[in-house]
């Protein structure tokens, strides 16, 4: 283990994608981005002496989208396991709005069956996420407020957060008694 030593330096793009894709799920985008660094500076290891900078240049992304291209072929890199994962991870903790800006950071989009899935249980999970941080509605309007932006920040809807402190955080009746 010599940090500085050139083992982790010339270790090979597929290995250090490997190694990242075994650890935890990636994005297309996202592992792109992590392994660019490390090809141009395999690139220019190699091409020290021989080549410019601008020679290395455009080879590098494309042996990289080339890379990513033979971890999707060989199912290493999903970007439907991707979104899977990263929405179950996050459901427990955060709205549905919070999840789409995500994955909309990695360029990847919920199908239409996992939103549904999740439009459906956001009530509920707002309900848990609620409870665990209050015990009960604000009795002031600047208690009441603070609950909602709490609950606003993790991306639930404002009709989700008007429900929940509404009815108290309570599963109550499902109906629209209030309609």
């Amino acid at each position: 283990m010599n940090p500085g030593g050139p083992g982790p330096t010339r270790r090979s793009l597929k290995a250090r994608a490997l190694q990242w894709l075994a650890q935890r799920e990636h994005s297309r985008g996202e592992l792109r981005r992590k392994l660019l660094p490390h090809a141009r500076a395999l690139a220019a290891l190699g091409e020290a002496g021989d080549g410019s900078e601008s020679e290395v240049g455009p080879d590098v992304p494309a042996q990289v989208d080339a890379l990513l291209d033979w971890l999707e072929a060989n199912r290493y890199l999903s970007e439907q396991r991707f979104v899977e994962s990263r929405v179950h991870a996050r459901a427990a903790r955060y709205g549905n709005l919070r999840i789409r800006q995500e994955l909309a950071q990695h360029q990847v989009t919920l199908s239409p069956v996992a939103e549904q899935g999740l439009k459906d249980s956001e009530l509920a999970r707002a309900r848990e996420v609620w409870a665990r941080k209050f015990s009960a509605v604000g009795q002031t309007a600047a208690e009441r407020a603070k609950q909602a932006r709490f609950l606003t920040g993790r991306g639930f809807s404002a009709e989700v957060v008007r429900r929940v402190l509404r009815e108290g955080g309570a599963a109550g009746d499902e109906g629209t008694g209030d309609a």
